[in-house]
């Protein structure tokens, strides 16, 4: 299995992977936390206009879609924020909007495109080194935000009263992370697709949150069960020749209903005991 590694295109998927398992897995657990893990969906499904129109004009699909969630994310915020609209309302509007936009412009496009399937369900075989470059520079200016910005996001995310008393300016952190959140989502799109990324946002918070005693070791061991899941997804999808997108998923569902049989054996050992 491990072979696949000596091939180019396994090793941009990998460090790709890497890249996104980190972002998603972190920013996943503020997801979590806050209840709003509907936002994976939201924005994914949404930035298919942004790939409809990218592929329509000649443009390069992801650049496009980044943009395009940069301002989907802050109207979600803004509809969350200040109407009587709730988060889940507010992403489902998003939803199906950006889903109805971007079937119309594609009903426009002349002739097959093979690329849209990598989009739809992730294909590992489509990474190359321009989405490499992408993920790589785009995440690390998110990973230094969210380094940078770590504190006050997340006393904004258990106490925003708290911070705003204390002279923090909440929205402008929570801005922060629903932007950085989307763009995640959009990077990930042609290692996982539109219909499966939010599953990667959530399964390894899901998971870490089985074995997590402090949100510090709750943070942490996502980011490391994010980064397994891609690993062996990636591997096993190569091995199986099976779409990259569906076996990494797959992997974390399994993974996380491993992780819950343990923490159920041990609460009954500890029950008899």
């Amino acid at each position: 299995m491990l072979e696949a590694l000596q091939y180019p295109f396994m090793m941009r998927a990998l460090v790709s992977g890497i890249f996104v398992a980190v972002l998603l897995g972190w920013l996943g657990t503020f997801v979590v936390t806050r209840k709003m893990s509907l936002i994976g969906d939201g924005i994914a499904h949404a930035s298919l206009a942004g790939i409809a129109l990218a592929l329509l004009l000649g443009w390069a699909p992801i650049p496009v879609a980044t943009i395009l969630s940069m301002f989907i994310a802050a109207f979600i915020y803004f509809l969350e924020k200040k109407t009587k609209i709730s988060s889940d309302m507010a992403i489902a509007l998003m939803f199906t909007t950006g889903m109805a936009v971007g079937i119309i412009l594609l009903h426009f496009y002349q002739g097959y495109q093979p690329e849209l399937v990598s989009y739809l369900f992730g294909n590992i075989l489509t990474i190359n080194t321009y989405d490499l470059w992408n993920i790589v520079v785009i995440g690390t200016i998110i990973l230094f935000l969210l380094f940078i910005f770590y504190r006050k996001i997340l006393f904004s995310t258990f106490d925003p009263v708290g911070a705003y008393l204390s002279g923090i300016k909440p929205w402008i952190y929570d801005l922060i992370l629903y932007v950085s959140t989307a763009v995640a989502i959009v990077l990930s799109i042609k290692l996982i697709g539109i219909i499966l990324v939010s599953a990667l946002l959530v399964t390894p918070s899901a998971i870490a949150k089985l074995f997590s005693k402090s949100f510090k070791h709750f943070t942490v061991l996502a980011i490391v069960i994010s980064i397994i899941i891609i690993f062996i997804g990636l591997m096993l999808s190569y091995s199986l020749d099976l779409p990259s997108g569906a076996v990494i998923v797959l992997t974390g569902t399994s993974l996380f209903l491993v992780g819950y049989l343990i923490t159920f054996v041990i609460k009954k050992i500890k029950d008899i005991i």
